[in-house]
Order: structure tokens, then sequence, then C-alpha cells
């Protein structure tokens, strides 16, 4: 088992990506694609991999799937890449999942929003507390849609709980996020998690959050790590042209309808021939006008 705060360091540095969960033509989960999937991307050079991620449509997945998509990513990614496992929903179900990950081999997990209801900074630290001291893994929690937490929250789980190692903001706030930053200090590693991240990284890093998760690393792995090292390295010139060419014209696609941030993902997959099927409702599929789209774009970084 590698501990939270190895795992700690481990996260807190290099690229990080959640690979997208590949379904057959029925809808049902394909472990084949999947491992294979895997295989591909985990010498491009990613730090570690959340598996049943938002990316991963953890949402859309059932228990028993679940196990199999973080059993064949712990698997397949032994001795190569630490695999992190998505959890989330009401806290006794996020609790279980967490557990799941931690029996089947996962070096982590990603706490995700609990479901639909509103809570107080009071209820959802209570919620990722006891997610915390259900498992002897490393958790990171999600800042993001109904679940975020202030500085003086964090403060106070930062005490309780361990081996709470990180906070990936999904949010975007600023303001937050330097009092997050100045409270916190190096309590935490931090993660960039806007859809899209590129767009925002080089703003986090300027913020002490260099690091930051890349779904396009799916499909376009070669490029994502350019861009990564073209931040870490503080090249501008590479950064401006990737953004220019690529990032901002995808999210002009990727802005279309709400979810395409996973649709997008897929579909780039399925462009650089490495399909993982369609997109599980309530999310929809790109059209194939806007599959075109991309695919010129994806074009234009050249072979991965």
């Amino acid at each position: 088992m590698t501990a939270p705060q190895e795992l700690k360091q481990i996260v807190s540095e290099g690229l990080l990506s959640f690979p997208v969960t590949d379904f057959d033509r029925d809808g049902n989960f394909n472990a084949k694609t999947y491992a294979e999937r895997l295989e591909w991307l985990a010498p491009y050079g990613a730090t570690a991999l959340f598996a049943a991620g938002g990316t991963g449509e953890f949402f859309s997945l059932t228990p028993s799937e679940y196990t199999d998509v973080v059993r064949t990513a712990v698997e397949t990614c032994a001795g190569k890449v630490p695999i992190l496992a998505g959890a989330g929903g009401p806290t006794r179900t996020a609790m279980a999942y967490a557990k799941e990950a931690q029996r089947v081999g996962a070096k982590g997990v990603l706490l995700m929003p609990h479901y639909l209801t509103e809570a107080s900074q009071d209820g959802i630290a209570a919620h990722v507390e006891q997610v915390c001291k259900a498992v002897d893994i490393g958790v990171i929690v999600y800042n993001r849609a109904n679940s975020k937490l202030g500085a003086d929250a964090l403060v106070r789980l930062a005490d309780r709980c361990p081996n709470l190692i990180g906070f990936k903001d999904g949010v975007g706030d600023i303001e937050l996020m330097v009092q997050i930053r100045r409270r916190l200090g190096d309590r935490f590693s931090y993660l960039g998690g806007l859809p899209t991240a590129e767009v925002y990284a080089a703003a986090y890093k300027a913020l002490g959050v260099p690091v930051y998760s890349s779904a396009v690393f799916n499909f376009i792995p070669k490029t994502a790590m350019q861009f990564y090292r073209a931040l870490a390295a503080d090249d501008h010139a590479t950064i401006g042209s990737l953004l220019d060419t690529f990032f901002l014209p995808y999210l002009e696609i990727r802005n279309r309808r709400a979810g395409y941030a996973v649709s997008i993902v897929k579909a780039g997959a399925k462009l650089v021939g490495r399909d993982a099927g369609p997109v599980r409702a309530p999310l929809t599929d790109l059209t194939d006008a806007e599959c075109e789209m991309l695919d010129t774009l994806i074009k234009k970084v050249g072979a991965q």
C-alpha cells in the first residue's frame, strides 16, 4: 500500500489524467478495450491516473461496474503508474465506494460531490471526514458543484483527517484559492480541476497550483505532455501556440452543450482510433458535424 503522504508527493508533481471508461455497443463495460487504453496511455508520462472519475463517468456506473473498472485499472497499471479511484454520492455510498477502491488496490480516492442536496460547511466537512475515516488510503477532495469548502472548514479537516492529502479545485474562484493556499500552505497537494484545465493552467500555476488533470490526455497524450512541459518551463510561446491552435477552438465545441466536457473526450478517443464507445445517458454524444470539427483540430497537432 502507498502511504497517504507518499501519494501526496506523487500527485504534487507532473501531469494527472482521468481515463474514459470503455463501453461496448450495448453500453456495457468493456474491460478488454479499457485495459488496452490504459496500456497505451501509461508510457506517456502521467504521474497518476484516476479510474472511474468524472471523465470516466463515475456517475453512470453501477457498484459492480465500479469494482470492475477500478480493479482492471489497478491490475493493468501495476508497476507502471498509480491508480486513484473516484468516489461520491451520499455519504454512506461514498464510504462504500472508497472502501471498495482500497480493497481492490487503488492507491487513493478522489472524493467527488455528494448527491443532490445543498449543505452547510459543517455538513460538507462531516461528509468528507466520514469518508476519510472509512479508509486508510489517501483522499483528495474535489471542490465542485454543491460540495464547496472554504478555508476554515479545510483547516479543521486537515487537523482531523491525516489521510486527507489533496484539494482539487473545480470552481475557479481565485479569491477562495488564494485564501486556501495561504491558510493551508503545504498541508495539501493542490490540483487544478476545471474542465479543459490547460486553459487555466498558467493562472493556477501563478497561485501556487502547478499540477492539473488533463482530459485531452485521453486522445492527444503527446500534445498534453508537451503543453505541461511548456508550462513547467515557462515556455510562453508554446503555451500560446497550443492555446490558439487547439485548446480555445476545442472549447468552442465543448461549450455547445452541457455535458460535452466528457462527450468530447470520448469523441476524440474514437477519432484517434481508440474508440471507448458512447457516453451513457444523461450525457449525449457529439454530432457528426461536431466530430468533423474536432477531427480538424486533432490533425493540427499531429500524430500522437
